[in-house]
């Protein structure tokens, strides 16, 4: 059986590194659906639980009437940065089973559905774009304004567009960008919880 080598101490890789949430967007950025498309393309591959594939996506283009539907649906802290973006994307979970009311379709279909958002955000940065990712909209309204069937849940949105801002340069009230230490998140032997 031959080894396989793997590096001392790997980096973390340069995009995920210099991610952030912009809360300002630049409003002369255009997306172009081929974009769009492999934001898409990278959600769709993400894994989820017996591939399940529960998520389901709703993109408005700036200047499109679906980010015009979904726009007035914001919160009022949303409302102020989010409608710049050069794209919202509703993110929403397959939770029950479309012809048998009342059973569930996953139990892992919100869990899915993030890790297909993750993907469809590390895909965008690496074509130049940042995303958002938020929850501060009305949530029955955009399910109403957008005719979402029953077994379909809206859960977020996110905001794509390049940032008119780097990290820190506007601060955002209550949040900071100081993560946790490994050591404060990660149980490395049993019984080693807080």
């Amino acid at each position: 059986m031959t080894s396989c080598t793997i590096p001392d101490l790997p980096e973390l890789h340069p995009t995920l590194a210099h991610r952030f949430s912009p809360v300002r967007f630049r409003e002369n950025a255009v997306v172009e659906r081929a974009h769009v498309e492999t934001m898409l393309e990278a959600a769709r591959r993400a894994p989820s639980a017996g591939n399940s594939q529960p998520w389901r996506f709703v993109v408005g283009v700036r200047g499109d009437d679906v980010h015009e539907r979904i726009v007035r649906h914001l919160a009022r802290s949303s409302g102020a940065w989010a409608p710049a973006a050069s794209a919202i994307v509703v993110n929403l979970a397959v939770v029950g089973i479309e012809d048998a009311p009342g059973w569930e379709y996953s139990e892992f279909a919100t869990y899915d559905l993030g890790q297909a958002v993750a993907h469809m955000c590390v895909q965008a940065l690496t074509i130049g774009l940042d995303s958002h990712q938020f929850r501060a909209f009305d949530r029955e309204g955009v399910a109403a304004e957008l005719a979402v069937p029953p077994h379909l849940e809206v859960v977020s949105m996110t905001a794509f567009g390049v940032a008119d801002h780097r990290p820190g340069e506007i601060p955002s009230p209550g949040t900071s960008r100081e993560r946790l230490a490994l050591e404060e998140i990660v149980w490395l032997e049993a019984g080693d919880g807080a």
